[in-house]
Parts: C-alpha cells; structure tokens; sequence
C-alpha cells in the first residue's frame, strides 16, 4: 500500500513515500528535500552467511550524474567506481546505524542509497542518511533504532541547520550528528578552529533537532513498519565460556594481554589458543567458533581490569599519552618530509608541492565543489601490522582517514594567493598500534612545515577512547588508546585542532550512545592532550615553517595580464603558450581574470619565460627595443622572432650603417639580434631597425 508522510526539517518538506517503489526490498523509502530525490532501500539475507564473526553489514551511496544534468565523463559514458565523496558518506551512514544492529547477528544486510536528483540547497547526503534510518526502521531486518542525523553549518558566527552546499562548502563548520531518542551516536565534522565550547553547544542543538526527526520516522513506522523477523545467534555459549576459564584462569589470561608491547601480547594469545585448541579437539562445534571466543575472553578481561582496576594494558595512567618522537627531513630530495611516533604508532609523511593546474579535478554531482588544491592521502600497508596481505590500492578505511587529515588541516593552509602551488601529503604508515590517523596529523603539520608551505598554525590529533559498564554514570575514558583499547573499548573519539580550537572530529562508537558529560569530557581530554602534543614534540621538531620551499621543489613567479591578451599567450590551437614551455621548460596557469603563474625549477629559464610573455602583451610602439633571433632571410630583408609567434622584418636597409648588397653578408639563420620598433609598414607588419638601436636604451 502506497502512503506518503511529511515534516518540516529547517523550513524544507521532508517527503517519505513507501509502498510506491521497490516492493521487493525488505524495507524502501522514497524521499524527497527540497527537489533532491533519494532512492533508500534496505535489504537482508534469510540466513547469516557461514565462517563469519561479524555483522556482514554493506552500505552504498550512489551518486547517479543524470541527478544533476550531467553525462558522466570517459570513454563508458556511465557511471564507473564509487567516488571518494560516495564512500566517505557510506561510511558517515555506517558508523552510527552499526552498533543498533543485534551484535550477534549475522545475516547479510545492504543499505542502498541512489541519488536520483540534487537540489543545491538541499545536500542528499543527509536525505540517504535519514533515508537509512527510515527504510531499515520500516523493514523487518531487527534494528535498535531509529536514528537520526542533522548537519550543521557556521557562517559569520551564526549556525545553519542543514545547510545547502554552497554554505556548507564555504562555511565555519561542517558538523553531522546521529543521535538515537536517548543519546549522541555519531559526529563528523570540520571546523575553522571552533572553540570546544562553541563546538558542544553545536553538537546538543543537532542532538535536539533529532529528536523531532526520531518522532516523526517512529510515526511512520508505527503505521506502515513490518514486524521484525526472528535470526539464529552467533553469539559464543555461555557454557563454552566456563569451560574455557577452567583451562585458561582469568587471571593467566590478564597475565597474557597485559603488556605495553603488541608482539609479546599476540604471542600470548598465540599460546593461550593452542592450549585451548588441543582442549577442545574432540568438539568441533566449539572449535569452529573458538577465535570468536577468544576474543570475547580476552575482551572481557581488559574491559574489567580498565573499568574496575583503572588498569591499561600497557600500565599507563588513565590520561597518559603514549611516548613520543619527532623528526624532520627524514627522506632526501623529496619538498619535505617528517615522522611522528606515538608508542608502536608511526607515520612518515612527504610533502609535494606543484603548480595549481595538478590541483585535483573532481566530476561529481556537487556543482560547487570542481577540484581541490590541497591532497592528503593515507597508506595502511599490511606490514605495518605484522601481516602478509598484499596491496590491492586503498580500502574506505584508507579513503576515510585520508580525509579526516585533510579536513583537519585544511583550516590552516595558506590562500592561494599567499602560496600559489598545489599541494599533496602523503602519510604511510610504518607501524600501527591505535590512532594512526591522528598520528598522520601530526606527521603532516611538520612536514608542510619543513616543505616551506607558510601554514599559519600547528595542528596535533589526539584519540579518546571509553570502556562503560551497566549504568550511563558507570564509565571511565582513556586519553591515547592503543589498539587493544580501540578493539575492546566502546569508542574512538578523535580530535584535531589547533590551541584556539577544533578543525576536525570523528567520532565511532560501538554502544547505544553516549551521555553529554561523555562528550564533554573526551573534548576536554583531546584538548589538553593536543596542546601538550604541539608544545612538547611538534614545536621542538620544527618552530615555524621554512621561509623558503625546498631547493627540489618547484619555484613559482606570477605576473597580472591584461584579459583581453589572453587569448595572444595561449596562440591559435595553444602554439604560442606550447612553444613558451617547450623552450623553457616550465609549467603555465592563466587564469580567465589574467593572473599569470610560471612553475619551474630553473630560475634562469622561468625569467626567459615571463619575459616571453612579457613581450607578448606588450602595446607595439616606435621607439621600443626587444631581443630576437632571426627565423627567416629574404633579398629584401630578415625577418625577427622577438617572441613565440611574434616576428618583424628588418629591412635590407636598417641592418648596418653601410650600405650591403644581401643580407646574407651580414646576418644568418638563427642569428641572436637586438632590434628597435620603427611601428608598422605598409602591410601592416611590425618594421624593426638593427642599425638604429640605441645602445643605452631598455630592451623590453
């Protein structure tokens, strides 16, 4: 049956159709913001998939190019891999509807969202998060919702409920919040160094703009929701767990788990399983789920002693930072290179910096948003972690924290008018023990720095992480975590900033939310944390940035043209502007307002190519002196290229004081010449003069 719902969310319709669309899907939801149209659709397998210890749970973003007029580029003309857009909203969607899944079910779930048109001023984005929420809710697939999300932008100090894109492109603040009726589930944002106390007050008025939005889907679910369907547990027999302990006592296990290095740690763990293995040989139903179990054991184990004890696994106090190391210029001949260290966590970064035309361009359905000047890519190779897999280029999770780090960093860049060069980090990751994306923070800060990009402050990244137990008031939260603590705990509560304030959060939580003095309190530790991270380690690295770029890195000099010129630089079909960089060697921008950048390493033949340029533009008068070389020689004269594209003849009668009868006698091909403007002849050609040069005049 075919029902359609309605609401007001920040002055904009908010549009549920169900019953009109795919019927087939366990739970579908047609939406519509404003003339953004998304497609949400959620579907589930009748059996949880085999071998598996987790909830299998897919989540697409599709960005179709028809939604905003536009026939994809290439040669296939359709629609090619998930852009890096789509996967980082996936992945916002994913993070807060995860953990209201049944933690023991393993059944197949997709949450499919198709973005069928775009209106600007309403991002579908935020329509296929809420479109999620509602098509699951409705579905018979078990789920501990709803959830809801709000978006919030900053422009001249004031917030913006779901901004359209161009705000939230421009603005203060990119914030999203998921909530549940209870408590915060899931924050994303960027900000321009938002202070913490602006920064929860932002996040409580988006926690409140979801509670109107979680009545409003709980009405729609209360009408048209399908009851939910009954699954077999994967969850580990208790049973399983008593015999486990009679073989392995508690205390053998924190024994084993207990220790600030992670290879002893696994080696333990190694033990522990062969010992149990060799238990349960003869119980092959046991012994299928054993990893599993072990894992809950060991789970169990760390969260008591954290929780009851205030005892981490590698002996640190409750707010200690990991140990911590810093150097700069690492690798040779790369613009600028550095490494941070944060106990077994350890992140190189380099630096490259190239003309603004090797800015990133971006095809997408954003309309606002073409390309992007500053790249920061993040490498997770498996060596890093001690395993064998090969590399098959980044997964979401590598796209994910390459862009945490790019949002952190970008408040501090440079304008291009400051600093008119592309710039691209990237961060590999040497060793990985808990919070490498904060540590690629870190990493990168000093590397631009030592790369001579003029950032106007450092940034540091720190991650919070939490351990509750029955009660909300009932938790204890950890400054640094490890990865043990990260695994095992029930958040990774990351933040980067400056001393003024925060750049970017992202919060992933593995509970039913979190309290505000939670959220309060893990804001407050990253700030003492990053504060300690920038005075003792970053700044003692490297003070200020380089005043000049690296000897290896590209030089960049600029030059204003008139407009109207443009088109006499560049030359018919680009043979003037091809021949200028042929003969030099550099890389030419223009932009369309005549702002003129040459990008080389040769500063000799960077001057060459403004002055080229130069001549080009120059308003042809008598009287002017240029420099040329002689292209072509006829009877009646020599014909002068002063510039690419731009020749004057010098008749057979202005070369030499004396009078010669060919112009052979005196000059030859390719022949350097300094020539002096006499204006046009006849034909309307350029006249020059050799012989009338005056010897003190400026050549141009």
């Amino acid at each position: 049956m075919f029902k359609t719902f309605s609401t007001q969310i920040a002055g904009r319709t908010l549009r549920v159709d169900v019953g009109r669309v795919a019927a087939q899907a366990n739970g579908a939801a047609l939406i519509f913001y404003g003339d953004t149209c998304v497609l949400s659709t959620a579907t589930a397998s009748d059996k949880p998939r085999d071998g598996v210890d987790f909830f299998p749970l897919s989540v697409e973003f599709e960005e179709k190019m028809y939604s905003v007029g536009k026939i994809p580029g290439g040669f296939n003309k359709r629609e090619g891999k998930a852009s890096e857009n789509s996967i980082l909203t996936a992945r916002v969607i994913d993070r807060p509807m995860r953990p209201l899944f049944p933690k023991d079910y393993r059944n197949d779930v997709s949450l499919n969202n198709m973005v069928m048109s775009v209106d600007p001023t309403c991002r579908p984005e935020l329509v296929a998060m809420l479109g999620s929420s509602i098509s699951t809710c409705i579905s018979d697939i078990p789920f501990d919702g709803p959830c809801a999300m709000t978006q919030l932008g900053m422009k001249d100090g004031q917030f913006i409920v779901n901004p359209g894109q161009e705000d939230w492109d421009n603005g203060d603040l990119q914030l999203t919040v998921a909530s549940t009726s209870k408590k915060v589930i899931m924050i994303e944002a960027g900000a321009n160094e938002i202070p913490e106390e602006k920064m929860i007050e932002a996040i409580y008025m988006c926690h409140d703009i979801n509670q109107d939005i979680i009545k409003f889907i709980n009405s729609i679910v209360a009408e048209v929701g399908k009851t939910k369907h009954e699954y077999v547990s994967c969850a580990v027999p208790n049973e399983m767990f008593e015999e486990m302990k009679k073989i392995v006592s508690p205390e053998e296990m924190e024994n084993a788990v207990f220790t600030d290095e992670k290879q002893k740690r696994e080696e333990n763990i190694k033990a522990i399983t062969e010992k149990l293995t060799e238990a349960f040989a003869e119980n092959e139903e046991w012994l299928a789920i054993l990893p599993d179990a072990i894992y809950q054991y060991e789970k169990k184990t760390v969260r008591k002693m954290i929780l009851k004890d205030h005892k981490r696994p590698d002996g640190r106090a409750i707010n200690q930072i990991r140990p911590l190391a810093a150097e700069i210029d690492l690798i040779p001949r790369v613009h600028g290179s550095a490494m941070f260290t944060r106990g077994q966590t350890q992140i190189c970064t380099i630096t490259t910096l190239g003309p603004l035309s090797e800015a990133q361009k971006l095809d997408g359905i954003d309309d606002f948003m073409t390309g992007k000047r500053y790249m920061h890519h993040y490498n997770f190779p498996s060596y890093s972690v001690g395993e064998t897999k090969p590399s098959r280029g980044p997964g979401r999770r590598e796209i994910g924290h390459g862009a945490l780090a790019e949002k952190a960093l970008v408040p501090v860049l440079p304008s291009e008018e400051e600093f008119p060069y592309a710039i691209r980090t990237v961060s590999e990751t040497f060793e990985s023990n808990g919070s490498t994306s904060q540590a690629s923070i870190c990493a990168s800060t000093m590397s631009l720095m030592a790369a001579g990009v003029p950032i106007k402050k450092q940034v540091a990244g720190i991650s919070c992480g939490l351990v509750t137990g029955e009660t909300d008031d009932d938790y204890i939260v950890l400054t640094d975590i490890q990865g043990l603590e990260d695994f095992f705990g029930d958040m990774d509560f990351k933040v980067a900033g400056t001393h003024d304030g925060i750049t970017a959060i992202q919060m992933d939580i593995k509970i039913h939310g979190l309290t505000r003095p939670i959220v309060e309190e893990a804001i407050k530790r990253t700030k003492e944390a990053r504060e300690y991270i920038i005075n003792e380690v970053l700044d003692k690295a490297i003070h200020e940035p380089r005043p000049e770029v690296n000897e290896y890195a590209p030089k960049i000099r600029q030059m204003t043209i008139d407009p109207m010129k443009i088109g006499d630089v560049v030359g018919q079909r680009g043979k003037t502007i091809n021949t200028i960089i042929e003969r030099t060697g550099v890389k030419i921008d223009i932009t369309d307002d005549g702002f003129v950048s040459i990008c080389g390493t040769d500063a000799k033949m960077m001057d060459e190519a403004m002055h080229m340029i130069k001549v080009i533009v120059t308003d042809f008068e008598e009287g002017q002196v240029f420099k040329g070389v002689v292209t072509s020689i006829k009877e009646f004269g020599a014909f002068v290229e002063f510039a690419p594209g731009k020749e004057g003849m010098v008749h057979i009668s202005k070369i030499c004081k004396e009078r010669i009868n060919h112009v052979e006698d005196v000059l030859t091909l390719g022949d350097k010449v300094t020539v002096v403007c006499l204006g046009k002849d006849k034909m309307g050609r350029l006249s020059f003069s050799i012989k009338d040069v005056d010897p003190n005049a400026t050549v141009i």
